[in-house]
């Protein structure tokens, strides 16, 4: 259903680099075969940095979720890395009124001299991990690649602030770059949001305000967006273990974030859930193959086109979740932070 809906109204790329051997090392010492032979819904073996950073993330100490505190989590966990970071004109670190203790942000200048595009950017990392120094890498090449400041976000993190103060606080930042647009040097009128995996959550929660009380947006860039808490889809059945990010890890995510169920139905929560999407900014959406995530994004993806809204959707085969962060190391990677730059480029242009 998906696919009929994509064909001839979207850009629904599927991508790899170079071929690689078909059958990809995987943990503990095994051989797993091209996934196309075992699963009707996995195209390619896994990418061989993907098969590495899987193999090194199986020498660590089993994670229980069933006893995790969000503390030992932090302490335990180590996003994957990329390489030497690109360097932009000028970076600030300013924090702004709002949460707790103010609200700390971190914006990116591709170039100086004139009033540029504007991207928020929020972080992943399950609502309770990462700060704006992980996405670091990922926030300096979007700015070069989109030509727009990016804003980056270090909000109040779940379980010590749970739903909606994270994305409360987002909010805030958002509203602040608008009002301040003239002081630090942006166009009001040329403002997108983005994110990756729980910050695409917010990424998208945003967008479908901007409808209501504003600002206005032009553009939604999501990378392996988290958008509901049912965890029901195929997806999350084929991928559930042995791919890094787990059903049992994001289960643990939800409940840290959500430690009311009745939250679960809520739209600023569970993004997915909106029936009423026509008016929405146009999006740009990237999915990895092997990842829990990725039927819900597609889910997300036809529910914006049937919806009326332009969508630019591409599945990265090979890969997995939280690739983005390998910068410099995976060379998809590179290229979707590109695409991704394109994409926001075009959007401004439109806007």
């Amino acid at each position: 259903m998906f696919d009929d809906l994509l064909a001839g109204r979207v850009a629904s790329v599927v991508v790899r680099s170079q071929p690689w051997q078909a059958g990809a090392v995987m943990p503990h010492g095994t051989v797993r075969e091209p996934s196309r032979n075992r699963n009707r819904s996995s195209l390619m073996p896994l990418h061989p940095q993907a098969a590495r950073l899987l193999a090194a993330a199986a020498e660590g100490p089993a994670l229980d979720f069933s006893s995790m505190t969000a503390d030992a989590f932090r302490k335990m966990f180590t996003p994957p890395q990329g390489a030497e970071k690109k360097s932009v004109a000028h970076v600030v670190d300013r924090t702004i009124v709002g949460g707790d203790n103010g609200i700390p942000v971190r914006l990116y200048y591709p170039k100086l001299g004139e009033p540029l595009p504007v991207t928020l950017y929020v972080h992943g990392g399950g609502f309770v991990i990462g700060d704006i120094d992980m996405t670091d890498g990922v926030c300096r090449s979007l700015a070069q690649s989109s030509g727009s400041v990016v804003v980056s976000v270090g909000y109040r993190l779940a379980p010590e602030t749970p739903f909606p103060g994270g994305l409360e606080d987002c909010a805030a930042v958002l509203d602040w770059v608008t009002a301040h647009a003239a002081e630090i040097g942006v166009r009001a009128n040329r403002v997108a949001v983005a994110g990756d995996s729980s910050g695409a959550n917010f990424a998208a929660v945003l967008a479908q305000r901007s409808r209501r009380v504003g600002p206005r947006l032009c553009h939604q860039l999501l990378f392996y967006p988290v958008l509901d808490a049912a965890q029901d889809t195929p997806s999350y059945r084929e991928y559930a273990d042995g791919y890094l990010l787990t059903s049992a890890m994001m289960r643990w995510y939800w409940e840290q974030y959500l430690p009311d169920e009745r939250d679960r139905d809520d739209v600023r929560a569970a993004p997915a859930r909106q029936r009423a999407l026509r008016g929405v900014p146009s999006a740009t959406i990237h999915v990895a193959e092997y990842d829990v995530l990725r039927s819900e994004a597609e889910q997300y993806a036809a529910a914006l086109l049937a919806a009326g809204v332009d969508v630019r959707f591409t599945r990265w085969l090979g890969q997995i979740h939280g690739f983005l962060l390998q910068l410099g190391v995976n060379p998809e990677a590179d290229r979707a932070i590109v695409r991704a730059g394109e994409s926001l480029r075009a959007a401004f242009t439109a806007a």
